[in-house]
């Protein structure tokens, strides 16, 4: 299976995307190189058994990169509903599925999102499926949050989350 990526620069760093012909299937978060992000992206294909690895040409991902752009400048954005989720689990899929319905800007709890899936008590599953995410931002695991407020985890750390949170809240 071939992969397709695309490294791009964005005012808070380098990021990247992959996708296969299925869909979108990783994206890094802003890091301070490209290869910094080849190295993510490069992890994220070997997730896929595969070698080959190949650069998108521009248009390849249309205007996604400019939709990223956008939403970190505070801007409210639609992403793609093409996702290759095939290495999730049914879990997994149901947990980023729900988490994918909660607003722009807006909060939810681990609990609530175990709730949703009417697994009262799975707060902690759904945690290690969020953790698991290989497309933060496009399913916005930064938006769930501890039942007593506070951020939990975030695979790229607490401060992303947080950031990413204020870049949220300042646009509405």
């Amino acid at each position: 299976m071939s992969l397709n990526y695309l490294i791009f620069n964005t005012p808070l760093g380098w990021m990247g995307i992959l996708g296969s012909g299925k869909g979108l299937g990783g994206l890094a978060l802003p890091k301070p190189s490209p290869e910094q992000v080849w190295h993510l992206l490069n992890e994220f294909a070997l997730e896929w058994h595969t070698q080959t690895l190949t650069e998108a040409e521009t248009n390849y991902f249309g205007v996604l990169p400019e939709k990223i752009k956008h939403y970190l400048g505070g801007k409210p954005v639609s992403f793609p509903d093409k996702l290759d989720l095939s290495l999730a689990s049914p879990f997994q899929k149901g947990v980023w599925r729900v988490t994918q319905s909660i607003p722009y800007g807006e909060t939810r709890t681990y609990a609530w999102i175990a709730g949703k899936m009417g697994m009262s008590g799975a707060a902690r599953a759904v945690g290690q499926a969020l953790a698991r995410n290989p497309l933060p931002i496009i399913i916005p695991c930064h938006r769930v949050i501890c039942s007593d407020g506070s951020l939990g985890g975030f695979s790229d750390g607490k401060s992303w989350k947080r950031r990413l949170l204020e870049i949220e809240t300042k646009a509405i």
